[in-house]
């Protein structure tokens, strides 16, 4: 068990990182990469699953949590992630990236746990686990997982900000699942300068390849959070994290204005902490930003 100066420590090492090189680093280059790789390492956060701190919860917020549409796909996502993670990580020639993509497949194996845990701490009933086939191309694996991450991500900071600030989730249990919350930060922020590097490296051949490919991952992720909204169930085999089920679930308890306002706050205080020369995710904030331009907060009655 470690001490609370210990695990004040490490949430504060994984939320805060400069690499240790100073001056301008241009994108694609050798110090770059040696940023990228480094990242995971450098912010892990040794927390063990079993010993995470689940409250006992009074019945009225343990019948909220546990009638929540979202534990089986949340837990499908975290083996699926790992898998496919994993998987891109053998077919990487460079040692230093294939070693940060297995620790990065390390976390999300962990969060399975995590969430493993969560559900038999609460007995949550879970639905038998699916067999799952690895995509073909492990490339495009990758990318589905990243690029849902990043909007996974974006929307569980709001999500579990509003939960905390609401109620909905008790302030215990929001605190218990912290690590995890920040820990797909830094994935996406991982994610998003290996994009970055991977195509300042590519030949130029390939570039328009690569692109239409990005097109068809983002394209995949949209057909797939349309047919999740259209059922409460979620989408047999999808790759939405719980953030898709579990807004649905709290819609009535949400502003959708007010929403989007929390999770542009927390996504920049989520990232504030790491080294300013690591690129930033920015589709999720930038459509956000758009999209708030039209929706108005609800009138409070």
């Amino acid at each position: 068990m470690m001490s609370e100066s210990a695990v004040a420590t490490a949430d504060y090492n994984a939320r805060h990182w400069d690499y240790p090189v100073p001056g301008k680093i241009k994108i694609g280059a050798d110090d770059h990469f040696k940023m990228l790789t480094q990242l995971l390492k450098a912010t892990y956060n040794p927390y063990k699953p079993s010993v995470l701190n689940w409250p006992q919860l009074d019945p009225d917020t343990l019948q909220r949590i546990t009638s929540l549409p979202i534990w089986d796909i949340a837990v499908q996502t975290e083996i699926k992630a790992s898998m496919r993670i994993e998987n891109y990580a053998q077919t990487v020639p460079s040692a230093a990236l294939r070693q940060a993509l297995l620790h990065m497949a390390g976390e999300e194996s962990r969060h399975r746990d995590v969430l493993s845990r969560l559900v038999a701490a609460y007995d949550i009933p879970m639905q038998p686990e699916e067999t799952y086939e690895l995509p073909k191309d492990a490339e495009w694996g990758f990318m589905v997982t990243g690029y849902s991450e990043c909007i996974d991500s974006f929307f569980a900071y709001g999500l579990f900000e509003m939960a905390r600030r609401s109620g909905y989730f008790p302030t215990d249990l929001v605190e218990t699942f912290e690590p995890v919350v920040q820990e797909e930060g830094r994935h996406i922020l991982f994610f998003t300068n290996w994009i970055a590097w991977h195509k300042a490296n590519m030949p130029l051949w390939r570039r328009p390849y690569f692109a239409v490919k990005t097109a068809a991952v983002w394209a995949f992720l949209i057909w797939e959070r349309i047919g999740i909204a259209r059922s409460v169930d979620g989408l047999e085999g999808a790759d939405a994290n719980f953030t898709m089920n579990g807004s649905k679930a709290l819609s009535d308890e949400m502003d959708p204005a007010v929403l989007m306002d929390i999770c542009l706050e927390e996504d920049k205080k989520r990232m504030a902490g790491y080294d300013r020369r690591l690129l930033r995710p920015t589709t999720m904030p930038r459509l956000t930003r758009i999209a708030r331009l039209f929706i108005r907060p609800k009138k409070k009655p």
